[in-house]
């Protein structure tokens, strides 16, 4: 029988712009891709490889300098073209130029029932996929040293404008159950899904434990999820995997090839007609969105969706995780007469401060990118508990990642969160702060800590 947890705390936005499920466009690429080890987060890259080298689709174009088991896979196979740094000598991407016929390494085909765990992570380690793997704590790329006491698939997305995982499963449901099965070698699958979720490859995936998640956004996140099911406690470690790397792996037991294609929504309110690509890990965004923007003044463009995606411009590479681009309005160039007294019956306010919540919550919204207010001290109000659904007192956790303590981070919680659980609290923050990077900031100097 499947559980069914609800959650009732948590918040819906409706923005304009989402992708219709209906619709599908065509990406021509310029035969340019590049990977990104920003997206491998925690990852410290080594290149393996040096600018006019000729790799296969599934040759490693980059490894853990930490642990150099754990490499990441060219998306094509073609000439390494550039391998841009920063500063501090940082790898920025590794760009290929597809050849016009592709070649795939060959790792061949296998059966995951028939495999143990051992092969499994090897075949993962070999391919590159492994680096698709988190680990909570610290919210990155799993360490293959580690031993999961569970591993964590959500196909829920809640996020505003974010792709349904759905039209991504259609077609691919073989590849997704066989992934399914060569994770649950590794631990036991947990797989999160949503109330209005109907694919049978969802509701009735073998070698998983299946859990309805039903309330607000954000119960698809994965965070939450494990919160709800498995708890982390310091010393223990859970696996957290995208629902596409789930059928990336799958791919790779059923062709033996590293095949990096994944379903995305191109969505916005300042995108002509919004809907869904097939495109290739790493392909230039400018691609993407060719002929697609309503203008390219005063937008911001997203890899990924608005409240947890990073702003990109039309010369950066889609991301890894990536499952959406945006575009939203900039918002640089408006000029509100009467500013903060005016009703402002299209801009939407948790509070009801606006006469727009007079419009009902189904209400679609055209959001900008402003902040609307400076930083601020940070006031202890309750905000964050409306929207956060975890076991946690999530005010208090801040404050003790602002201040350094991590004695009292540990008691509140942190090995439990991740960056993008508090995503919410962000948006509804009136203290104006950047809840998501402090979070990130405080993994990061907790991890080298117990290191």
């Amino acid at each position: 029988m499947t559980n069914v947890v609800k959650i009732r705390k948590g918040l819906d936005i409706h923005l304009k712009g989402k992708a219709s499920t209906e619709k599908r466009v065509e990406v021509i690429s310029s035969g340019e891709y590049a990977l990104v080890p920003s997206s491998f987060v925690g990852l410290k890259p080594k290149v393996v490889v040096k600018e006019g080298d000729h790799v296969l689709a599934g040759d490693p174009l980059f490894v853990d300098k930490l642990s150099q088991e754990v490499r990441c896979a060219s998306p094509v196979s073609g000439t390494v073209e550039q391998v841009l740094r920063g500063e501090r000598r940082k790898v920025l991407y590794v760009k290929v130029k597809a050849d016009q016929e592709q070649s795939f390494h060959d790792y061949g085909k296998h059966d995951a029932t028939s495999l143990d765990g051992e092969a499994v992570k090897s075949l993962l380690l070999e391919s590159g996929l492994f680096a698709y793997i988190n680990q909570l704590p610290y919210a990155v790329v799993a360490s293959p040293s580690s031993s999961p006491k569970a591993i964590f698939v959500s196909a829920l997305r809640d996020m505003p404008l974010a792709a349904d995982f759905e039209v991504e499963l259609s077609g691919n449901e073989a590849a997704f159950q066989a992934g399914i099965t060569a994770l649950s070698k590794l631990a036991p699958v947990s797989l999160g899904i949503g109330a209005t979720q109907q694919s049978a490859a969802l509701t009735q995936a073998k070698d998983a434990e299946i859990t309805i998640f039903d309330g607000p956004c954000p119960a698809g996140n994965v965070g939450v999820q494990v919160n709800h099911l498995n708890p982390v406690n310091r010393g223990e470690v859970v696996w957290t995997v995208d629902p596409s790397a789930v059928i990336f792996i799958g791919r790779l037991m059923l062709t033996g090839k590293v095949d990096l294609h994944r379903v995305i929504a191109i969505a916005g309110s300042q995108v002509k007609e919004p809907a869904y690509a097939n495109v290739l890990v790493g392909t230039k965004l400018s691609d993407i969105l060719k002929d697609r923007l309503s203008s390219d003044q005063h937008v911001r463009i997203l890899n990924g969706n608005p409240l947890t995606g990073v702003k990109s411009g039309l010369d950066d590479y889609l991301g890894a995780h990536t499952s959406e681009v945006t575009v939203i309005p900039e918002g640089d160039d408006r000029d509100e007469m009467l500013g903060w007294i005016a009703p402002r019956t299209n801009d939407f306010s948790v509070s009801h401060s606006y006469f727009s919540w007079l419009q009902g919550k189904h209400h679609e919204y055209d959001l900008d990118a402003r902040v609307k207010g400076g930083e601020r001290h940070m006031i202890m109000s309750g905000e964050y508990d409306k929207v956060l659904p975890m076991d946690i007192y999530g005010e208090y956790l801040i404050k003790a990642l602002i201040s350094g303590d991590i004695d009292r981070q540990e008691q509140l919680g942190i090995y439990e969160v991740s960056p993008e659980d508090f995503a919410l609290a962000e948006f509804v923050d009136s203290s104006k702060l950047p809840l998501q990077k402090i979070v990130r900031q405080g993994l990061d100097i907790l991890r080298k800590e117990n290191a």
